[in-house]
């Protein structure tokens, strides 16, 4: 069972999630049955984001690579895309989440497009967590059109070259509207982004599994955001450079590697279902 403190969560967390099919092809069933049981892992993940306070939840849906795949599991991914923000929409709406999406969106079928559009639109101005969506998605390819569009405003004579630096590419981005992801975790073994909040990510703290994505419980999420908060982001300080500033702000360094979330007065947090003497129920 792992603890998190309820003061020092990721504000925003990235998702790569992996493994789908390989999960139904060890249980002899098609690709597309591990999908949807990687749809019910999206539910469960979702909501506990927003019980624990998480601003911002970008989920790797589908990427922009993701369309080679063989037609009929493009297919049904499509259909359980639509499935699943049909079957959510009420539920989004009445917590108060702000879905996005993210990625080249003219290439969705028509089917998604008409069920995704209006569900943005209606969550647009609620505040309560951040869903966003990374559909048709990749990094590079977010990155080049982020580049083209400042280059046809030089060429336009509207945009002066030296004002180019990474804050203005970065707010051309629309991975980076929830802010940079500050934890990204990868389940299925592998270990790499695949083309994912690149630009983003720079100084996300990752978090890999072996664990196959229909499988990944609320323990493991509670894994991951227990091991970050263990771990001192510098950003190319070092620690008492981040100390002074964190003490600044009133807020206090991510506690070393050893130590376990217990000081006094610290709000900690279990999985649904744990129920410690010493920690409060999500």
């Amino acid at each position: 069972m792992h603890f998190v403190d309820a003061r020092n969560l990721p504000r925003h967390i990235g998702i790569i999630m992996d493994g789908n099919g390989r999960w139904a092809e060890a249980r002899g069933e098609p690709r597309e049955a591990g999908h949807k049981a990687g749809s019910a892992a999206v539910r469960r993940i979702v909501r506990l984001c927003r019980r624990l306070g998480v601003d911002a939840l970008t989920l790797y849906a589908f990427s922009e690579q993701n369309w080679a795949r063989p037609a009929g599991e493009v297919d049904a991914l499509m259909g359980l895309l639509r499935e699943f923000l049909v079957s959510e929409r009420d539920e989004i709406l009445e917590n108060d989440i702000r879905l996005v999406a993210i990625g080249d969106l003219s290439r969705l079928p028509e089917a998604v497009r008409e069920v995704l559009d209006p569900l943005r639109g209606a969550s647009s101005r609620n505040g309560k967590m951040t869903l966003a969506l990374a559909l048709s998605y990749g990094g590079r390819e977010e990155i080049a059109t982020a580049a083209r569009q400042l280059a046809v405003e030089v060429a336009a004579g509207t945009l002066d070259p030296s004002a180019i630096d990474a804050a203005l590419l970065g707010a051309r981005l629309p991975s980076l509207g929830a802010g940079d992801p500050d934890l990204i975790l990868r389940t299925g073994g592998e270990f790499r982004l695949s083309n994912f909040l690149l630009y983003g990510a720079a100084y996300a703290e990752l978090a890999f599994f072996d664990r196959l994505w229909p499988d990944f419980t609320e323990d493991d999420l509670f894994a991951a955001i227990s091991s970050y908060q263990r771990r001192e982001r510098r950003f190319g300080l070092i620690g008492r450079q981040v100390a002074g500033m964190l003490a600044s702000l009133g807020e206090t360094p991510n506690p070393p590697e050893e130590e376990t979330p217990g000081t006094p007065g610290a709000a900690l947090l279990t999985p649904p279902g744990a129920s410690p003497s010493s920690s409060a129920s999500v």
